[in-house]
């Protein structure tokens, strides 16, 4: 093992473990980067879910059919998993903040291309362009706040970054209802997409007030110092690191796989086999979205009080046994509302610990790479599941086919989880 990677293996002692004992310890400039990545992931969950809430709209617009209509999901989320790959690379190069603020900018133009699109083919490239910078924000944002924050403090700080997403998904069904509620349809769903351009506006502040970490930095310093140069991109496939990339690529296929399975088409449930309206399915979705929000931070204070991976194994075999409820019982939809905040609970608060957990799984000269791959290479795969739910609800109900492919991808993200070591309080180094 390198000198490099066993300093990575220093672990720190947890110290104070309220959940919010790292916002108080922060400086100022760690505070400007918490909040431009926590609303950066806001708007990037923002953006990701207005497609899922206006997915019944295309499909009765354009004629399409489900399984179809989930293949738009899917390419995004291909596209994400090769964009984040790259995102990742590129902030190993360039850097962390500089590959964050071009990739917010790509994904929020091709968000307003999708509302000028005018047939569903064009609406599936525009679809995957936006998957590029999507995945590549993730990929250079996680990596930053990670580094940014002391060992002892970062699940709970990068895990409380994550729950910007459920406040985005929040913000995209408040769009919903109002949108559809005061334009027909037909424009409504135009006008989602073009909110969904807002996170080009994070760009401003990221230039003003965000720098790049001083462990990243010093790291590319060294680098051009030695001549040596970046880290190759397949060199996350080399040596001891390999193992470490395919269990952790397994990981992030189980987690987002179930994640998408459930989240893509609860919406689509909702409206069809519970025969709700789009306005009346509203608070049956903010029932799961607070679930969700509580679930992030929960589960951020979890992976600094019980480790990553315990985090993992609790909450996949907790999102097995609710999404079976959800699906599988003929409750009434008043037992179904309740059911929404587990749901949310579950199927979320296990990305809390994720961001952590792959920062210290590498060493800084790999990273962003390692970092950027195997969460979005869990992307690319999870990315399959809207549109093999949808092409499943062909033949059997929808919630039978949530059901099918979310328990399968959360027994593959607890087996994965449990190979792997835990990180929980590993100091990271400057290396070169």
């Amino acid at each position: 093992m390198s000198t490099a990677e066993s300093k990575s293996m220093e672990v720190a002692e947890i110290e104070d473990t309220s959940l919010l004992a790292f916002y108080r310890d922060m400086n100022l400039q760690e505070r400007r980067t918490f909040w431009a990545c926590a609303s950066g992931w806001t708007l990037d969950g923002m953006d990701f879910m207005i497609y899922p809430l206006v997915i019944g709209t295309i499909i009765t617009l354009w004629k399409v059919d489900p399984g179809t209509a989930g293949l738009a999901g899917t390419v995004t989320l291909l596209a994400s998993a090769v964009g984040g790959w790259l995102g990742g690379y590129l902030s190993d190069r360039i850097g962390r903040v500089k590959t964050l603020q071009l990739t917010i900018v790509w994904f929020s133009f091709f968000s307003l291309v999708c509302a000028l699109v005018q047939n569903f083919d064009q609406l599936l490239i525009a679809r995957a362009l936006l998957g590029l910078g999507f995945g590549g924000e993730w990929a250079a944002g996680a990596v930053l706040i990670g580094e940014a924050i002391r060992p002892q403090y970062r699940g709970r700080a990068v895990g409380s970054v994550q729950s910007g997403w459920a406040v985005g998904w929040g913000l995209a069904v408040l769009a919903q209802a109002i949108l559809f509620s005061v334009l027909p349809a037909e424009n409504a769903w135009r006008w989602m997409f073009v909110i969904g351009a807002l996170p080009a506006l994070l760009v401003f502040y990221l230039r003003r007030y965000v720098t790049e970490p001083e462990i990243s930095a010093a790291t590319m310093a060294q680098a051009q110092a030695s001549g040596s140069g970046p880290a190759a991109l397949w060199e996350i496939f080399h040596g001891p690191i390999l193992k470490t990339t395919l269990l952790a690529s397994l990981v992030g296929t189980g987690m987002q796989g179930g994640y998408y399975a459930i989240t893509f088409w609860v919406p689509r449930f909702l409206t069809t086999e519970r025969k709700l309206s789009v306005v009346g399915s509203t608070g049956y979705l903010a029932t799961l979205i607070i679930g969700s929000f509580i679930g992030y931070l929960v589960g951020a204070w979890l992976a600094d009080r019980i480790g990553r991976r315990n985090l993992f194994l609790i909450f996949s075999i907790g999102a097995i046994a609710v999404v079976l409820l959800y699906t599988q019982l003929p409750l009434s939809n008043e037992v179904l509302w309740v059911l929404g905040f587990p749901l949310g609970f579950f199927a979320s608060g296990y990305f809390s610990g994720m961001g952590a957990f792959l920062t210290e799984l590498y060493p800084t000269r790999l990273r962003g790479s390692g970092q950027g791959f195997c969460y979005n290479f869990g992307r690319g795969i999870g990315a399959l599941f809207p549109f093999l739910v949808g092409a499943l609800s062909t033949t059997t109900t929808l919630a039978n086919a949530i059901a099918i492919f979310a328990v399968a991808a959360y027994g593959v993200f607890f087996i994965a989880a449990y190979a792997l070591p835990e990180t929980r309080g590993r100091v990271l180094h400057a290396d070169g």
